[in-house]
């Protein structure tokens, strides 16, 4: 396998230089752009067009799902490989709804990373072995997260909710109205059976789709 092009969508600079350093030393891979945000990815992805996308979700303001969901919308066929520290069956499985071929965590050995965007590269799907054991774990076990009962959309709006984002200013990232925003909320709570904000922000926080400390700041 030859000249696999990469964008590496992550908010922190001197991880996307650790990540562009191990996986250039791979003589197929080439990292042809950075982005730190969900709108400089989409604006970069139509710029250059790379084979792989390998994109946290933990991303400042709108996070990775949102910034997968707009690439996907661009272009269908968009390879995406979710590269995250977000241990969670649940938001696994909403990358994969949202599009994305690959979701590797980041606690994993850099073979598997690097696995992982050969596989994504030939349109194949592709899982950290950790994530793996945890989808096979909630399946077997028949105790889904309640998470699973939204959109990647609705799981966006919760996440920025939960990290307490006011909901006009969610509406500004979103590029959706204040009313949407407000449907979307009430839509969640009725979804989760929350009966109160608290309830939605400990259901984020179960769900491994935010820190409880992250609340609290």
């Amino acid at each position: 396998m030859t000249g696999v092009t990469i964008l590496l969508v992550d908010d922190h600079p001197v991880v996307r230089e650790g990540y562009r350093r191990l996986l250039e030393r791979h003589p197929g891979f080439r990292v042809v752009a950075e982005a730190a945000d969900a709108a400089e990815a989409y604006r970069l992805y139509r710029h250059h067009s790379p084979g792989v996308v390998v994109m946290d979700l933990s991303l400042q303001g709108v996070g990775g799902l949102e910034a997968l969901r707009r690439i996907r919308q661009w272009n269908g066929e968009a390879r995406i490989l979710v590269f995250t520290m977000h241990q969670s069956a649940s938001f696994a499985l909403k990358a994969f709804e949202a599009g994305a071929l690959g979701y590797v965590t980041k606690s994993s050995a850099p073979d598997e990373l690097v696995g992982a965007i050969e596989a994504v590269s030939r349109g194949s799907r592709a899982m950290s072995l950790d994530i793996a054991r945890d989808i096979a774990e909630e399946r077997v076990s028949n105790q889904p997260s309640p998470i699973e009962q939204l959109s990647p959309r609705e799981t966006e709006i919760l996440r920025l909710f939960a990290s307490g984002i006011p909901a006009d200013e969610i509406a500004t990232q979103l590029c959706l109205s204040l009313k949407t925003v407000q449907n979307y909320h009430y839509q969640i709570k009725s979804k989760l059976n929350a009966k109160t904000d608290a309830g939605l922000v400990w259901l984020a926080i179960e769900a491994g789709m935010i820190r409880s400390e992250a609340r609290a700041e």
